[in-house]
């Protein structure tokens, strides 16, 4: 006895190609605001902790907080999600000490590496604050939303953070002259 099933599959074929092709549509859009946004998460991960495994740990969790907040997040649900991953200890940067010696003046060319190097050395409110600034590029504004801190209070971090930054980069210099003198 052979029994005729052929009225029954074109349907469920439909219906399965069809949520077949809505769920790799899902994922490529997924996959496109991925894309878009984890160079810049990842940067910022890899210059706040220095550490290449540990800034692809929190890429992760970035977008995983993200897609779990919005099916379609923006720039800001990321970069939120990705301040709740940051969580800089230092709340606030604490005040330069006084200078003791006369600072060098910087080379014009600063190599990157001397940079990055740099960056290692500030503390975590102040490097994130000058990243998102002078690398990234974002407004005032936004890094005053982002980080929950009044604009003047921002500010005055990065103004800190270059003074800091010159001072590491200047004693970078100075280090490499006399070891080219010697």
């Amino acid at each position: 006895m052979t029994t005729e099933f052929g009225g029954f599959f074109p349907q469920s074929r439909t219906a399965i190609a069809a949520v077949r092709a809505e769920k790799q549509q899902k994922e490529q859009v997924q996959r496109d605001i991925y894309d878009s946004h984890r160079h810049r998460v990842f940067s910022l991960a890899f210059y706040m902790t220095g550490n290449e495994a540990l800034a692809e740990e929190i890429l992760t969790q970035t977008f995983v907080t993200a897609f779990q907040k919005h099916p379609h997040p923006d720039r800001e649900c990321i970069d939120k999600a990705l301040m709740a991953q940051l969580h800089c200890p230092d709340e606030v940067s604490t005040p330069l000490p006084a200078e003791e010696q006369s600072e060098q003046r910087l080379q014009k060319n600063v190599k990157r590496t001397e940079l990055e190097i740099a960056l290692q050395h500030l503390p975590g409110m102040e490097r994130l604050a000058f990243l998102l600034k002078d690398v990234e590029g974002y407004p005032l504004e936004e890094i005053s939303g982002l980080m929950q801190l009044p604009p003047a209070q921002i500010c005055r971090i990065l103004i800190s953070a270059k003074i800091r930054l010159r001072r590491v980069l200047a004693g970078m210099q100075s280090g490499a002259s006399r070891e080219g003198s010697t």
